[in-house]
């Protein structure tokens, strides 16, 4: 029946092949550098490489199917797997002190990859989505932190979230400078 139809009736596929692929690939590579944190003595939060995943994620896939990338990694882990920083998983990682940064990684693949896919050749509007996206992230999930070990928001923000804010520097400014080629290696595949 395909056959008959002419190429410019035909709707877009959104999940076609290729981005399953891509989707598949970006999560493994988000399974293989969740799990590696480095912990910090003060903080039940450690230093994770998961938004660093998200970010490329993004770039690559576009904000829809990078978003969708993040959830399978996401089930994966609730599911038991591990692949949660320190190489956990389960309920008890997303019902636990930083459940509300695992669910506030979502906001960022949605907000960066709003500002990535609406804006593709404006890189410093990227960095700021990025920061965006994880500043709300922050935001969501300092208030589980602090709501799960009965700590004022202030205190929430020191040990969850102003410590991390140098390093995540770092990893948007190296998904701003990897992201866009990334993306253009991915898109001449479509070629």
């Amino acid at each position: 029946m395909d056959q008959f139809v002419s190429a410019g009736d035909r709707k877009k596929t959104f999940f076609t092949t290729k981005t399953m692929a891509l989707i598949g690939v970006m999560t493994a590579v988000t399974c293989v550098l969740g799990p590696f944190s480095i912990p910090i003595p003060f903080s039940p939060v450690p230093i994770s490489f998961t938004n660093l995943a998200i970010y490329l994620a993004v770039y690559a896939l576009g904000m829809k199917a990078g978003t969708v990338s993040y959830l399978i990694y996401l089930l994966v882990g609730f599911a038991g797997l591990p692949v949660f920083s320190g190489f956990t998983g389960g309920v008890g990682k997303l019902a636990g002190p930083t459940g509300g940064y695992l669910i506030g990684f979502i906001v960022i693949a949605v907000v960066s990859g709003l500002v990535i896919d609406r804006f593709p050749a404006r890189v410093h509007l990227h960095v700021l989505g990025m920061a965006a996206g994880t500043i709300i992230c922050y935001i969501l999930g300092t208030f589980w932190l602090a709501g799960q070990l009965n700590l004022s928001y202030a205190a929430g923000l020191s040990v969850g979230a102003l410590p991390y804010l140098p390093g995540d520097a770092v990893k948007i400014l190296f998904a701003a400078a990897v992201g866009p080629r990334l993306r253009r290696e991915i898109r001449r595949l479509d070629r």
